[in-house]
């Protein structure tokens, strides 16, 4: 323990074999070397803080970057971003420049150059588009529809093409099956096909009720995207349809007829062109606005007793002397089709049931409403009814529809007897 050094020994030596710090001065004059064969200027004094930062490594990396307190580094990349900066100014100056001259000037542009647009595709198109050219449209405002769905590249190639057609085309309200970026040749070609015309067909016989024509649009809804909810609802909204205000619902306003029923119509407006239809016949046979309920009323009554179209011309004097004599109808139609039911068959209750409405043996006069959709015959039936004193009739053959008409009641006894055994030989065969 006595050989070895003592802390002090080690600290004596440690401080023995450390250089003597060199001056300030010494230390500036060292580092700034003079030229040979110079003199030196005397140096000014130096403080350590310039001594420190004389001798603190400078890294390229920092100048590279432009960093705050660099020398002589950051000046050449302000001067590369600036010059960017000018040249990204310049082109969005001339491109907006240039946008604005071809937008003036594109046509003489595209002259010069020798550069000609296309106004019309070629070929017979692809694809499947479906248009529709509604009522009144002319040939311009075709054209415009083929050209705002994708079939023509241009409208106005296609109404050049169609004004120079010899006899002109005449376009039928509807929907067409056409295709996609078609040649205007092609276009009109495919318009004038008959077999490009897309639609549902709907026939409404005579004496249909409106019952029936829902059931009959509801079996062709698959085609038309038209649900039964959506008619019994459109149905519901009579009020909507322009029909007289003593009108309880739609029945009778619907004329029968074949209908073509073009895809996208919706419910309302397929009712709305039955009904529409209805109202031009009514005006052609010359049935004033006040008095179409009334007309209706009594054709739809019309329609569903009698037979033939000539029985309608004396079923309709039947109901005119039975009103002049003040007498009720006296109609089973009537009851049943107030009770809800098609049977032309009758009980005595329903008979004497003044709460049904339509029930023209409880309640004197027509019935609120039309039972039926009457057809063309039934309606100039009522307006020119064939002269007679008849207040009977009844069919005595359903499977003929053979009627019987009389004018006391001892006549419509016999008849009554008459089909009476007919029913007998052939039960059920009325209903």
């Amino acid at each position: 323990m006595a050989d070895q050094p003592s802390w002090d020994d080690i600290f004596s030596s440690s401080r023995a074999n450390t250089p003597p710090p060199v001056a300030p001065a010494e230390a500036s004059r060292e580092y700034r070397a003079e030229p040979v064969g110079e003199v030196a200027p005397e140096a000014e004094p130096v403080s350590r803080r310039q001594l420190r930062d004389d001798e603190r490594p400078r890294p390229r990396e920092r100048g590279r970057r432009g960093g705050a307190g660099n020398s002589g580094g950051t000046r050449k990349p302000r001067r590369r971003f600036t010059f960017v900066w000018i040249l990204l100014i310049f082109v969005v100056i001339v491109g907006v420049g240039a946008t604005v001259v071809y937008t003036h000037y594109g046509p003489q542009i595209r002259s010069v150059l020798g550069i000609h647009d296309t106004v019309d595709y070629t070929g017979g198109g692809t694809g499947k588009v479906v248009i529709t050219i509604k009522d009144g449209q002319i040939g311009a405002d075709v054209a415009k529809t083929l050209q705002a769905s994708g079939v023509v590249k241009t409208s106005r190639v296609f109404y050049a093409l169609l004004i120079k057609q010899t006899p002109p085309v005449a376009f039928h309200p509807g929907s067409y099956q056409l295709k996609s970026r078609m040649s205007a040749k092609s276009a009109l070609t495919a318009l004038e096909d008959p077999k490009n015309h897309v639609y549902t067909r709907i026939v409404l016989p005579e004496g249909v009720t409106l019952k029936s024509v829902i059931a009959r649009l509801a079996k062709v809804s698959q085609s038309t995207g038209v649900t039964e909810a959506q008619l019994k609802a459109a149905a519901a909204d009579y009020t909507s349809y322009g029909l007289p205000a003593e009108a309880p619902s739609l029945e009778g306003y619907l004329f029968p007829a074949t209908y073509s029923i073009n895809p996208g119509q919706t419910a309302h407006q397929i009712f709305q062109t039955f009904v529409s239809t209805m109202f031009r016949h009514l005006d052609a046979d010359g049935v004033a606005v006040a008095d179409r309920h009334r007309v209706l009323t009594l054709a739809a009554l019309t329609q569903k007793e009698g037979g033939s179209d000539a029985d309608f011309l004396k079923v309709a004097r039947v109901w005119d002397n039975r009103i002049a004599k003040k007498m009720n109808l006296q109609s089973d139609a009537t009851v049943s089709y107030g009770a809800g039911t098609s049977s032309i068959s009758t009980t005595a209750a329903q008979r004497a049931d003044k709460s049904n409405k339509y029930n023209t043996y409880a309640n004197p006069g027509p019935p609120i409403g039309p039972i039926s959709n009457p057809g063309d015959a039934a309606i100039k039936a009522t307006l020119q009814p064939a002269p007679g004193p008849w207040i009977y009739f009844v069919v005595v053959n359903c499977s003929t529809r053979e009627t019987v008409f009389s004018t006391t009641l001892a006549e419509q006894n016999a008849a009554n007897a008459q089909l009476g055994a007919w029913l007998k030989a052939n039960p059920g065969g009325c209903n």
